[in-house]
């Protein structure tokens, strides 16, 4: 026989309080109690918005206004749960809290229900590294990826190979952005004294010069071709669907980035470490100087690796930063937990929406909502 579970813990109103008290963030779906304090700084709302809800109930929030939570976010408020709101019948103060979580229960019996996450039923095994565990998971793994867990992940049995494959977020600037201001100051000097020009290699006819005051805008130019690149990269690369038969495609996808939709808040995992950035960085450069004459590709790339950096910072943000309301990045960090908990086929764009504007893929409500 499987035992049953262990009963749920309970608090009574006044528990609660002293605990908000100190500091958490507690809140209460019905009679449902969540301890939401180590989440309240990756709230697409904002911190104040949801300490502003603490100890309340929340119920009416997940349907809206100002939008319906997805399943997803229903499913990820269940890996907070800490147990169920006690309330002694006979005790006045707390007569109201009582009315009012049995009220919430009723009303709520219509709505999707989540169990509380049981980590040892789950498809994998996580006390053990994932990757190969995933390899496995055929035609299940596109459902199970996109279902985000609020807890770290492990990929490899070496501690060598795991370490190479989590960074800090500050390693991207102090990496790269050395980089740029050598690649920008040497090939500038390039522009300045050698006559450069563009198409020489086809035609000396109709050759273009490439003065030195063309240098800004070859490096805006660089740095709006990245924002294309990073559109590209993660609507066909980093979102296909790999075959339910190939173990190491589905291994390969989740190394990628499955592995950031199944864990967003793991803070090791949000920028790319530099070893493998490196190799996509050099694939670039590589390209670049294939097309275009030295100087002008040292540029173009110069400007694209600054917007790397920009873009990789801008996403760490998005995931951990608290914007003001109303922001341009508020904004879109409510675009893009969209795109992680309920519209992963759509809402691409990370640093800007042009892409997504440009080539029809912005996620439903807000196209919606640009119409109206």
């Amino acid at each position: 026989m499987t035992p049953a579970p262990p009963p749920a813990a309970s608090f009574s109103p006044a528990e609660v309080q002293r605990r908000l008290a100190a500091g958490a963030c507690w809140v209460r779906r019905g009679a449902s109690l969540y301890d939401l304090t180590g989440f309240v700084r990756h709230h697409p709302g904002g911190e104040q918005l949801l300490r502003a809800r603490a100890g309340q109930d929340i119920t009416a929030d997940l349907d809206g206004p100002p939008h319906r939570h997805s399943d997803n976010a229903r499913r990820w408020l269940e890996q907070y749960y800490v147990g169920e709101l006690r309330v002694d019948p006979q005790d006045p103060i707390e007569n109201g809290a009582a009315a009012s979580a049995e009220t919430q229960k009723t009303g709520s019996a219509i709505e999707p229900q989540f169990k509380v996450v049981d980590w040892d039923k789950d498809l994998v095994d996580w006390h053990k590294p994932l990757l190969w565990q995933v390899g496995h998971l055929g035609e299940k793994y596109d459902e199970w990826v996109h279902q985000p867990v609020a807890r770290p992940i492990r990929l490899f049995h070496s501690d060598i190979i795991e370490g190479f494959s989590k960074t800090v977020w500050y390693s991207v600037p102090i990496v790269w952005v050395p980089l740029v201001l050598y690649l920008s100051w040497s090939y500038y000097r390039t522009l300045s004294q050698d006559n450069i020009r563009l198409f020489a290699s086809f035609t000396t006819d109709y050759s273009v010069a490439v003065p030195k005051s063309m240098f800004p805008g070859l490096f805006v130019l660089g740095m709006l071709f990245w924002t294309l690149v990073e559109y590209l990269i993660h609507r066909f690369l980093f979102h296909m669907k790999p075959p339910s038969n190939s173990h190491y495609l589905i291994m390969l996808h989740f190394v990628m980035h499955g592995q950031h939709h199944k864990a967003p808040f793991d803070g090791s995992r949000l920028v790319f470490p530099p070893v493998p950035a490196s190799l996509m960085i050099a694939f670039f450069y590589v390209f670049l100087r294939l097309i275009l004459p030295e100087a002008v590709a040292g540029i173009i790339f110069a400007g694209g690796l600054l917007g790397y950096v920009l873009y990789d910072m801008t996403h760490y943000y998005l995931h951990f930063g608290s914007p003001h309301k109303g922001s341009y990045l508020y904004n879109m960090k409510a675009h893009h937990v969209k795109h992680h908990f309920e519209y992963q086929k759509s809402g691409f764009g990370i640093s800007t929406k042009l892409w997504d504007y440009f080539f029809h893929t912005l996620i439903p409500e807000e196209s919606h909502s640009k119409m109206q």
